[in-house]
């Protein structure tokens, strides 16, 4: 059991990045739970936003459109994204924080197009007074995240890589330019380890020897309720400037809706706070004059982030074959192409074939 490379997450950074390397070095793909994709990956509120996460992670969402607006044939037979369009909405006391959203983006590829009352009642219906400016995205989309994450695995596996489920990592030791791996599934060795572990990245570093960089979980809450009247499909979504809540249809005349919280805490399986649920719904119920029938289901996610923000792409400073690749806040699935792409440059020492300029987002950094 023996490889080039050894990738600790199988979620949508780890599956994309083994996707990139397999079939150019062996891959084993180890994931601690039955199911990749479990945590952030399967919790994601699945909306490409080329203004989400500023204008330093633009370059990552703009590279990465293409691809998922029209991937190749032997990936996926249709686009990943659907056409969806978003406004930022701004009452009073949004208007700074509008502003600056359209000053960060002035000169930018990114289209943020000012609207005023009568447009945004038009597209949102029930708008209650007081929301009177705002920002048009129309290059929003949805993004189908299941099927992309699905498809990334199946190269990975085609490819010639392995994945081990249910494989948490217990302990890393390099010996003579080889880690070897002791996990709940087995032992391996591999030359290089790639710690794509999402909100676990800090805890893998310690369990290799190498010192952490700060990537704090925050969870995140997502709520799905029957609104009367149904909510119509072509609403865009909608994003509060000051960054207090989101919502969007769903099938069936649904919304989904987030409180845009940010709460710090532990990696773990994170569940969702009676708090945060009755603080969306109250948001939401001050913004639009919808009546919320009933809370049909809501859970959580882990975002993670840097210290700066920022993701985290490549080796580290002691280097000894550790690789980060992690860090990707609530960008990691809109950015998944373009950052894989990035880090499989780095990992395989060919930076020339990365599709964005890596030095934003080196490990090294924080030296």
């Amino acid at each position: 059991m023996r490889f080039d490379i050894a990738i600790v997450g199988a979620g949508m950074a780890g599956a994309s990045l083994a996707a990139e390397v397999a079939g150019r070095a062996s891959v084993l793909l180890l994931e601690a739970e039955d199911q990749p994709g479990y945590h952030s990956t399967g919790r994601s509120a699945a909306f490409w936003s080329e203004s989400y996460g500023g204008p330093l992670i633009q370059p990552l969402t703009l590279a990465s459109g293409a691809f998922l607006a029209a991937p190749p044939a032997d990936f996926a037979d249709s686009s990943f994204l659907s056409p969806r369009g978003a406004l930022h909405i701004a009452d009073a006391a949004s208007e700074v924080a509008l502003d600056a959203l359209a000053s960060d983006f002035a000169d930018s590829p990114v289209r943020l197009e000012p609207v005023g009352r009568p447009a945004l009642e038009a597209a949102i219906p029930g708008l209650r007074p007081g929301w009177n400016r705002g920002l048009s995205e129309p290059t929003c989309a949805d993004i189908d995240v299941a099927r992309l994450h699905a498809a990334y695995l199946k190269r990975a596996r085609a490819r010639g890589a392995e994945l081990a489920a249910g494989a948490r990592l217990q302990s890393a030791e390099r010996d003579k330019c080889r880690w070897r791996l002791e996990t709940s599934a087995g032992s391996f060795e591999t030359d290089l380890l790639v710690n794509a572990a999402g909100a676990w990245a800090d805890e893998v570093a310690a369990a290799a020897g190498e010192r952490p960089l700060g990537i704090q979980p925050y969870r995140r809450t997502l709520v799905q309720l029957r609104i009367d009247p149904p909510v119509p499909p072509g609403l865009p979504l909608v994003i509060d400037a000051r960054q207090r809540f989101y919502f969007k249809p769903e099938s069936g005349g649904r919304l989904w809706l987030s409180p845009h919280d940010e709460t710090a805490c532990d990696p773990c399986d994170s569940a969702p706070e009676e708090y945060d649920i009755a603080l969306a719904i109250d948001r939401l119920e001050s913004t639009v004059d919808w009546r919320v029938e009933r809370v049909e289901r809501a859970w959580a996610g882990l975002r993670s982030f840097a210290p700066d923000r920022l993701p985290v792409y490549g080796f580290s400073a002691t280097n000894r074959g550790f690789f980060w690749c992690a860090g990707q806040g609530g960008f990691g699935i809109q950015t998944a192409p373009a950052a894989a792409k990035l880090a499989a440059a780095m990992l395989l020492g060919d930076e020339a074939e990365s599709p964005v300029d890596p030095a934003p987002y080196r490990a090294t950094r924080f030296d």
